[in-house]
């Protein structure tokens, strides 16, 4: 069986093994859900423009980068990891289907916000699809790999839900996802400009409000691609089968 074929069952089975633990399909799904709902209900319409964007933003982030940086640790400290590396499967199969996995709950996430966008806050649909498929791919590639790198600083598979929400609830603060970015402080301002979220935030908003080309979006697509680039040489560098192992 060729390497892409064993990639696809071990996605199929990842996302058996996903809907089997109700605990983070809440998490992946419910969360950001709850977010949108409650801000929701209480903005204006103009608000909203601010909020649906912010909150797709949210869900890529915490569809891969918190799900990975959790999953990741677990499968090392619990010594899966070690254990599927001395298995036929190769280990590229086993990380796509991993991966796989993750970008297939982010893009979901996306779709349920696009449809709640256009039924529930009448915002309408997209305005820019192609501004929500290529941020979407950029917010996943990203947000992965760096979830993957962080997770070779996670000491144990106790320690994740501290080390993630050490970055994650910060960066969510920081980055404008439930209010203007440009009406901060100039110094956090500067802040949200260097980190990655702020510029998928970005994309959104071209996609659900403003109908932005992709040409008036390069700066943010360059600082996406700077950190994704940042989180794969990370995840290599770091990367290893096993919790003991340097």
């Amino acid at each position: 069986m060729s390497t892409s074929a064993l990639a696809w069952r071990h996605y199929r089975l990842e996302r058996k093994m996903f809907w089997r633990n109700p605990t983070a399909a809440f998490f992946s799904f419910v969360l950001p859900l709850i977010f949108l709902v409650l801000f929701g209900a209480i903005s204006s319409q103009e608000n909203l423009k601010i909020i649906v964007p912010g909150i797709a933003g949210l869900s890529v982030m915490a569809t891969t980068f918190n799900a990975l940086a959790n999953q990741m640790t677990f499968l090392r400290d619990a010594g899966v990891l070690k254990r599927m590396h001395g298995t036929p499967l190769p280990g590229g199969s086993y990380l796509a289907g991993v991966l796989g996995n993750a970008a297939t709950n982010a893009a979901v996430q996306v779709a349920i916000i696009v449809f709640a966008s256009r039924f529930a806050f009448d915002l309408g649909w997209p305005k820019n699809w192609l501004d929500l498929a290529v941020f979407t791919l950029l917010g996943v590639a990203c947000f992965a790999s760096l979830g993957v790198a962080f997770s070779h600083v996670i000491p144990n598979s106790e320690a994740p839900p501290a080390y993630t929400n050490i970055v994650f609830l910060p960066m969510i603060f920081i980055s404008g996802v439930f209010y203007d970015v440009n009406e901060v402080p100039q110094f956090m301002h500067d802040i949200a400009n260097a980190l990655p979220l702020v510029h998928v935030i970005n994309g959104f908003s071209g996609a659900f409000v403003t109908g932005a080309g992709l040409n008036d979006l390069l700066s943010d697509i360059a600082v996406i691609a700077l950190w994704t680039a940042l989180g794969v040489w990370g995840a290599i560098r770091g990367w290893r089968w096993d919790s003991s192992s340097g």
